[in-house]
């Protein structure tokens, strides 16, 4: 989306702060032996209390208010009272959603209680390089210049990424251009980053996959080679400087 005046700058953060401190919240809540339908559900209450609209909900039809993704699940895990968390679960949640006409979207890995399976190198690669790759974003930057620095920074860490799970543009819909913001370059792609749009920018870093490959249910997504999979993501505004982090309230950082 193109800010083109105050009041367009004013939804994107009023929505922003909503679907962050749902995230926050969520995580924060989140504990062994819950359900993941149960943390879905108290997600939920936050986005309806807020007067929030869950985006996966009202744009795809997603059988849930966020999508809670555990252990090798890499994306788009469907909230069910049958998932119940474990101690040392690798789990992710992805908040998306609608206010006022505006849109956003966040996200983050981390594991439930004590690290019992060492899935925390994974998780703070995925968050370091979020914050290297959202710091070099300008306006006038090419797009495949911070797919190179996301799959550069993996590499060195030990870890892929999944290259067909991506960031995108957002603000008067949940998906809008550029609708690839890839973790890894394209050095075809001659699309540069917009000065004063917003756009959801995410990593996908991987213990053993590349691809992530969806499942019967329809939904939810795994690594084509199994492994674990990670994700943060933070919805900017690119400005001529360093971007303005608009979902800043999620605390994953």
């Amino acid at each position: 989306m193109s800010i083109s005046k105050e009041s367009e700058l004013i939804g994107m953060k009023k929505v922003s702060e909503v679907v962050a401190q749902t995230l926050k919240q969520m995580r924060n809540h989140a504990k062994a032996g819950m359900s993941t339908k149960e943390l879905d559900e108290f997600g939920g209450q936050i986005l309806n209390s807020l007067g929030a609209k869950s985006a996966p909900f009202e744009t795809y039809g997603f059988p849930g208010y966020t999508c809670i993704s555990v252990n090798q699940e890499a994306a788009h895990g469907i909230p069910s009272e049958n998932k119940i968390l474990k101690e040392g679960d690798l789990i992710n949640i992805d908040v998306s959603a609608e206010l006022d006409g505006f849109w956003a979207d966040n996200g983050g890995s981390f594991v439930i209680g004590k690290d019992i399976h060492q899935h925390q190198p994974l998780v703070d690669a995925s968050r370091t390089i979020l914050q290297k790759a959202i710091n070099q974003i300008r306006g006038g930057v090419k797009i495949a210049d911070i797919g190179h620095l996301i799959e550069s920074e993996a590499r060195k860490s030990g870890f892929k990424v999944i290259k067909n799970l991506a960031g995108h543009g957002v603000g008067r819909s949940l998906h809008e251009a550029p609708e690839d913001i890839l973790n890894y370059r394209v050095k075809s792609n001659r699309e540069r980053f917009k000065k004063n749009t917003t756009v959801a920018i995410e990593t996908f870093i991987s213990t053993h996959s590349t691809y992530a490959v969806e499942q019967a249910d329809g939904w939810t997504l795994v690594g084509n080679k199994g492994g674990f999979v990670t994700q943060h993501e933070h919805t900017i505004l690119i400005t001529d400087q360093a971007p303005l982090i608009l979902t800043a309230a999620n605390e994953i950082w």
